[in-house]
């Protein structure tokens, strides 16, 4: 297997991004809820306001993962940066690049003077929990997602 780089993303790969995206929404059998566009991507990544960034982990000229994520801010803890996404295509999954991804997003939050990270995770996503257990991190069973939706 050739060397997987894992970089920042870039325009250009918003289409192979959002892709992936779906993959994940599929897997976690909600693929109708994914209805941003992909120039709504790109605007809301790229725009004159960005409000997400990513790593993407490219193999052979091939997107096989990306970790998004945005920044969040705790009147208790200050910034904190937001994983929102952290996917690898299914066939390239246990190869390390989602440890790879991951690993890159804390270190940028490290680098960037974030407070800490955080995320969710399925409840029933038993490889996922595994995956986020290695990194000693703590789960928080007192508080209830809540979203409310704004544009139809």
């Amino acid at each position: 297997m050739s060397e997987v780089m894992i970089r920042k993303a870039v325009r250009e790969d918003c289409a192979s991004m959002l892709e992936l995206i779906r993959e994940l929404a599929e897997y976690e059998k909600a693929l109708y809820e994914v209805t941003i566009t992909l120039d709504e991507f790109i605007e809301d990544g790229f725009g004159k306001s960005p409000v997400w960034g990513a790593f993407v982990a490219e193999l052979n000229h091939e997107i096989v993962g990306i970790s998004l994520y945005y920044d969040r801010f705790s009147t208790w803890k200050g910034r904190r940066l937001y994983l929102e996404d952290l996917v690898v295509t299914e066939k390239m999954r246990g190869k390390q690049i989602g440890k790879l991804l991951f690993d890159a997003t804390l270190e940028y939050g490290k680098s960037n003077q974030y407070s800490g990270m955080v995320f969710q995770v399925l409840y029933w996503n038993e490889p996922a929990i595994n995956f986020y257990k290695k990194y000693s991190p703590k789960f928080d069973n007192e508080w209830l997602n809540v979203s409310i939706e704004l544009k139809n």
